[in-house]
């Protein structure tokens, strides 16, 4: 039950940290920093995410 909610929190975080990436790329100028920023999250976010739904299907909490 509490990896089913982690796991939708780091999906729901991903699609908060696309969305402001879409908002910096829009708005911002060439020198900021913002956008690389969101998708560092982005990738470090997916990367947990991976790393959640193999663990529950390891650990047998999922499926």
């Amino acid at each position: 039950m509490w990896l089913q909610l982690l796991i939708a929190a780091v999906f729901i975080a991903m699609v908060i940290s696309l969305a402001m990436g879409a908002g910096f790329l829009l708005r911002d100028t060439g020198s900021s920093r913002r956008l690389l920023n969101s998708l560092k999250w982005r990738i470090g976010l997916a990367c947990l995410l991976m790393a959640l739904i193999i663990f529950g299907f390891w650990s047998g909490q999922l499926g």
